[in-house]
């Protein structure tokens, strides 16, 4: 298994931000998440400090789908970071964070008239428009409000990025933005830019998830550029702010090579200036969505073992106390992942292992294929890598209740997020009464 951020290895076990994680599932139970605060912070700062320009303003926002709560937002607000929601719960928890309005855009293909009212009503800074029904609706409100917002318009280059088909987002059939050889495209934009209530300051654009090959980001921000020239030189509309998304890979297991962020970004920049300066465009502000790649590599997933069981045929199970319900994207994805024994982190392994939860669901498997150490009962088992898109797809499918999340920094450990117990489960449901 891979070290990442923090962790370090003592006396055959392995620590985070400073503390055992055996001592971590004794105090906060297990299943839980771990949170590695301080290489969060050094990624967020990785970011902020390559992602510059002297030619324009940039933004760097997190994604609140890659996982929210009032803690992580609370952080984001702390080192400067923007802030993309694509909901009205994203964006009530962001405001409840203290989170600066001004420093939130809306993103979503079908977004509801009570969130585009509730954008309308925090003042936030920005909302993505998606397709022309959501513009309509919007305009009327505004109307109706005598308010102005600044809006993007999505646009979709149709760049067919290496990835897995759900979270490839720029394809010609894709649900997300208007297609660039779309005419309805132009006239939708040309309608914005008349629109006195919206104020259409640039467009977005986002290719996909788990990109590991930097030329797709290089290619997108020339397509971007180019379309942007386009648009001033063919329908006399400026557009000075671009979004380019984000969607850079991380690291999972040995088959993912992502590439260098550090060296990347500043190459990512001169690309970006180059081609302004070629257009003489008056870009004023470049902004990205590093998503996955700004939170992924913090967060670990804490298990206790339950059982080892031999089938008939194939390799042994390892049960755990948790499953599917706490990281689905095995089971959505066929995501791959590492594991550890984190309380024996040195053994040497001894067979390969099927690791299973214990929902009922032949499909519960987050590993399909681990080579470990034969495993002792109440044993722990570590996922690393696997902050993005776990806590936040999180259910309480079987009626499990969520597990706690824990952020550990320098000896210290914070709970952000307490875990779920029966009482949770039920607090919503009303019972059964006869008919009268």
């Amino acid at each position: 298994m891979k070290l990442h951020g923090t962790m370090t290895v003592k006396n055959n076990k392995l620590n985070i931000g400073g503390i055992v994680v055996n001592e971590l599932a004794k105090e906060f139970g297990t299943p839980l998440y771990v949170f590695d605060e301080a290489d969060f912070i050094e990624r967020a700062h990785l970011f902020l400090d390559n992602f510059v320009s002297e030619r324009f303003d940039t933004t760097v926002y997190y994604a609140g789908k890659t996982f929210s709560n009032l803690y992580i937002f609370g952080l984001i607000k702390e080192l400067g970071l923007a802030l993309d929601v694509v909901s009205e719960g994203e964006l009530f928890t962001a405001i409840k964070a203290g989170v600066n309005p001004e420093s939130i855009i809306l993103h979503g293909n079908n977004k509801l008239q009570r969130e585009l009212e509730m954008a309308l009503d925090y003042k936030i800074s920005r909302i993505v428009i998606d397709h022309p029904t959501e513009y309509q609706l919007l305009s009327k409100l505004c109307q109706e409000r005598q308010q102005t917002i600044k809006v993007l318009l999505r646009i979709n280059p149709g760049i067919e990025a290496d990835t897995h088909a759900f979270i490839k987002t720029s394809t010609e059939d894709s649900k997300f933005g208007m297609n660039t050889a779309d005419q309805a495209t132009y006239t939708l934009l040309n309608e914005i830019a008349q629109d006195p209530y919206i104020d259409l300051v640039g467009i977005h654009c986002h290719i996909g998830s788990q990109v590991l090959n930097k030329k797709f980001f290089f290619e997108e921000a020339e397509i971007v550029l180019d379309f942007v020239h386009q648009i001033r030189e063919e329908h006399n509309i400026s557009l000075p702010e671009i979004n380019l998304g984000g969607g850079f890979g991380v690291y999972y297991t040995s088959e993912d090579q992502p590439f260098n962020l550090e060296t990347f970004l500043p190459t990512y920049i001169e690309i970006i200036e180059k081609k302004i300066e070629e257009y003489n465009l008056e870009i004023k502000n470049i902004a990205i969505e590093p998503g996955r790649a700004l939170i992924n590599d913090s967060g670990s997933l804490i298990y206790k073992i339950g059982a080892v069981k031999y089938p008939y045929r194939g390799n042994p199970y390892i049960f755990v106390d948790g499953g599917m319900s706490d990281n689905i994207r095995p089971a959505l994805y066929g995501a791959k992942y590492e594991a550890a024994l984190p309380n024996r982190i040195n053994d040497e392994p001894e067979a390969v292992f099927k690791v299973a939860g214990k929902l009922c669901e032949s499909g519960d498997v987050l590993i399909e294929e681990a080579k470990l150490p034969m495993p002792d009962q109440n044993d722990l088992l570590i996922i690393p890598a696997a902050g993005a898109y776990t806590f936040s797809m999180s259910s309480n499918y079987n009626r499990l209740p969520k597990p706690a999340v824990v952020f550990v920094n320098d000896g210290q450990a914070k709970l952000a997020v307490k875990r779920e117990d029966y009482n949770d489960l039920i607090r919503n449901d009303l019972p059964y009464t006869e008919s009268e």
